[in-house]
């Protein structure tokens, strides 16, 4: 599902890897299946310039859509196998 810039379902961990809560729940376990970290709720980008060329009009969202190299097995392994660990500790 894409998610737009203003979703409150949207996560990210770290390095900027960004997917829906939902997944992140039920599917990755809030491990990353990128780097291994968790997951926080990814900030939205204002929408109104409060600053001089600051704000999504200026900066918009990229459109480009990035799908995991993964297999949905291959992301269950890997998250079985770092989940029990705190994120903060990966």
């Amino acid at each position: 599902m894409n998610l737009p810039p203003d979703s409150l379902q949207a996560c990210i961990c770290t390095y900027e890897c960004t997917f829906c809560r939902s997944c992140v729940d039920e599917v990755l376990q809030n491990v990353c299946p990128n780097c291994g970290g968790g997951f926080v709720p990814r900030p939205i980008r204002p929408t109104e310039e409060r600053r001089k060329g600051v704000s999504l009009t200026h900066q918009p969202a990229s459109s480009m859509r990035v799908i995991t190299s993964f297999s949905r097995e291959e992301i269950l392994d890997f998250s079985n196998g770092v989940k029990s660990i705190e994120p903060q500790k990966r």
